[in-house]
């Protein structure tokens, strides 16, 4: 039996895509411990009721805050050594840098999951931009040079990880099949006869969805009836959508639902499932869409090809074309057969490729948990 620390940089993700891990964790006899900001009330609730142990634990999360990261780097120190956590479990850029270094300082080994690159691996302008790349690139590696295993959700991710110089020790590569998706949670659910096309995202440029309220104006025009709809939080980042933004999409008739706590309700009113993504870990919005057997339009990019086979459960689109990304969607949204047919292959992919119980299994026997 270990002490196993869960890291992560928001609990409303942490609740979604880290509790069936934390259960099989828990299921093989370990001590569970999850720590994100702002984890407390029902997210702390929900992680208690399942045997683990919920940790409050402050981090900026979006901006670039050295005194921030230094205390954050300095409470997990403390919180490792104070709950005598043997290993930790760390995802995204921040957790898995400060969380990886506090780790070696405390004594306990650790791991990096690297659940897509992000921002600071997409090309930018601008000396500023440029030199917080390198920054956090170096971090990285110091990183990665303190963890026993870092772990990927697709090749693309690995190879530039690798090739920006953030691991040293290729040895330390584990590849996984995304977070994985709960088949009973998102169960098969017929598709709606009308086109309502949906995209569940963090409202970044990089989710694509400039490209998205450009290519929507010729999808309703070239099908009468469509419905267009994005769902997700308002970020604070740099590469974050605006609020004014965001207005002037839904005065073009676009419908914005918000931050969902229950995606499934928006997934079982879609037809086809929408995420035209510069890069990607794996997707989950993919993935629970492709459950309950939504077809899927999305970017040949680094982390959504892997979820899409052109033709058989949807489209792949080229980056940052929304003349192209029009053309899928007009396609299923004119054509009823064709959705139930892709529809039907996406739950099978799912099914055979991303079941959580087996991804979950797999990544712990990996790592030795």
């Amino acid at each position: 039996m270990a002490r196993i620390l869960i890291n992560g940089s928001h609990a409303h993700y942490l609740y979604n895509f880290r509790s069936a891990l934390a259960e099989e964790m828990i299921r093989r006899g370990h001590e569970v411990h999850v720590a994100s900001p702002e984890l407390r009330g029902e997210f702390a609730d929900h992680f208690r009721r399942m045997g683990a142990i919920p940790h409050d634990i402050a981090l900026k999360r979006t901006k670039v805050s050295f005194t921030g990261d230094i205390l954050y780097y300095r409470s997990m120190v403390r919180l490792i050594r104070e709950q005598r956590i043997d290993f930790v479990l760390n995802y995204t850029i921040k957790p898995n840098i400060w969380g990886s270094l506090a780790a070696q300082k405390a004594g306990a080994r650790s791991a990096s999951m690297v659940t897509g690159l992000g921002f600071a691996f997409i090309e930018r302008s601008g000396v500023i931009r440029k030199l917080t790349q390198k920054i956090a690139q170096g971090l990285y590696r110091l990183a990665t040079n303190a963890n026993i295993h870092v772990i990927f959700q697709n090749p693309d991710d690995r190879d530039d990880f690798i090739a920006a110089g953030c691991l040293n020790e290729t040895a330390k590569v584990v590849m996984v099949n995304g977070s994985g998706i709960n088949l009973d949670q998102f169960a098969l659910t017929a598709l709606p006869d009308r086109p309502v096309f949906v995209t569940i995202a963090r409202l970044l440029h990089s989710e694509g969805l400039y490209e998205l309220a450009e290519a929507s104006r010729a999808v309703r025009a070239a099908v009468p009836g469509t419905r267009i709809r994005i769902a997700g939080m308002l970020d604070t980042g740099p590469d974050a959508v605006t609020r004014a933004e965001l207005d002037e999409w839904i005065a073009d008739g676009i419908e914005y639902l918000g931050l969902l706590d229950d995606v499934r309700p928006a997934l079982a009113e879609a037809s086809v499932f929408v995420l035209p993504s510069w890069r990607e870990g794996t997707p989950r919005t993919v993935l629970e869409a492709m459950a309950m057997g939504r077809p899927i339009v999305t970017t040949d990019a680094p982390g959504c090809r892997e979820t899409t086979v052109d033709g058989l459960n949807g489209r792949l689109v080229p980056l940052k074309d929304p003349d192209a990304l029009a053309r899928a969607m007009i396609e299923l949204g004119s054509d009823a057969g064709l959705r139930e047919r892709m529809g039907a292959a996406s739950r099978k992919i799912a099914q055979d490729k991303y079941d959580v119980h087996q991804v979950n299994a797999r990544l712990l026997d990996q790592i030795g948990l």
